[in-house]
């Protein structure tokens, strides 16, 4: 039959040619989505996982502060992530790791340790928290940054540096807070701790401090979890004992501040989803997980030597987020933030040396 002959021909036609494309519309639809190599973070991890190795080797040699080995090297490597194929184990390892990482620091505490400090020092401790918050939101306020740049900074600083950084990005959101401030941020707090790990201990020493004094100073006030607890036993044994209680009790009180930072950041800075409604926070599985260990090491006895290589794989864990973060990082946006980006950091640290500095010489 020649075509026009019939004179519904035509419209059989056009029938036929839209089922069969809508046919194979459903089966596109209906086939299982391609799976990608694992292959393809292999690129990311490596050069991540070297420029890791490199900083263990400088913190081990040199004594330079590993987190701050690994921010540096991280940056000074970031040409690295011009190249698209090395983006998945970056990404993989900045989000996975740090989440990991802040999971297994739950093995580190219990409430024992937490209910042993005593209810004097834990209210200096929360008036250290306090303050060191406060202190970041106005300075960010005055400096004419948003609340949510203070929070990363004053809760990083209350809490335990790096760790409680990454936590509180995580909760905070990357719409609310550039990556660029986010990688200047943990700069500062490394440097920060690093300051305070050379100078806390002999300022001690001068005032003439007692050891639950002195622990109490430097487990308070002191960012990074290794520092604090180094700075105590440079002080004395005693010193080391109290400032470890106090620093842990403060890695303990991770999981209610990203709440808090969760629920009132969405209040006083909310992000407008399609629907024209503000995102309700949700509390991160990784902060759960974290709770549960806690929990767990409460409640049962871990071996010691479980204890010490869940430690030893955080820190790999998180030297390897920050690392990677550092590289995902674009060096010109942080040039372009200026001195006003430090002020909270510096702020925060300012303001909770000040408080537990005179906690600890008027109540302890």
């Amino acid at each position: 039959m020649k075509r026009g002959s019939h004179p519904d021909f035509d419209a059989y036609a056009g029938d036929l040619f839209g089922e069969m494309m809508l046919a194979d519309s459903v089966a596109a639809n209906n086939a299982p989505p391609e799976r990608k190599p694992l292959s393809r973070f292999v690129p990311g991890i490596a050069i991540c996982a070297i420029a890791g190795a490199a900083a263990a080797w400088l913190a081990q040699n040199y004594g330079v502060p590993i987190i701050l080995a690994g921010l540096l090297l991280g940056l000074a490597l970031n040409f690295a992530a011009g190249d698209v194929r090395t983006h998945d184990g970056l990404d993989a390892t900045a989000r996975y790791g740090l989440r990991a990482g802040i999971v297994l620091l739950g093995l580190q505490v219990t409430l024992m340790q937490i209910a042993a400090m005593g209810a004097v020092p834990f209210v200096g401790l929360a008036l250290v928290m306090v303050a060191a918050i406060a202190a970041a939101l106005l300075a960010a306020r005055a400096t004419g940054q948003s609340p949510a740049i203070g929070l990363l900074a004053g809760g990083s600083t209350a809490i335990c540096g790096a760790s409680a950084a990454l936590a509180l990005y995580g909760a905070i959101g990357r719409e609310r807070i550039g990556q660029a401030q986010f990688t200047l941020t943990l700069v500062i707090l490394a440097a920060a701790s690093a300051v305070a790990l050379v100078i806390y201990p002999p300022l001690a020493k001068m005032l003439a401090f007692s050891d639950a004094q002195a622990g109490f100073l430097v487990g308070a006030s002191v960012h990074d979890v290794a520092q604090a607890i180094g700075a105590g036993f440079a002080v004395s044994d005693a010193a080391g004992a109290q400032a470890t209680v106090v620093k842990l009790t403060r890695v303990a009180l991770l999981a209610p501040l990203v709440t808090l930072a969760a629920l009132w950041i969405a209040r006083v800075q909310p992000i407008a989803t399609s629907g024209n409604a503000a995102r309700l926070p949700l509390l991160p599985g990784f902060i759960l997980a974290f709770l549960a260990l806690v929990a767990v090491n409460s409640l049962v006895t871990v071996p010691p030597v479980l204890v010490a290589t869940a430690l030893t794989l955080s820190k790999a864990l998180l030297l390897l987020a920050v690392t990677a973060t550092a590289m995902r990082t674009r060096t010109d946006l942080l040039l372009e933030l200026g001195w006003r980006a430090v002020m909270p950091v510096l702020a925060a640290t300012i303001a909770s040396l000040g408080v537990a500095l005179a906690f600890a010489r008027w109540m302890l």
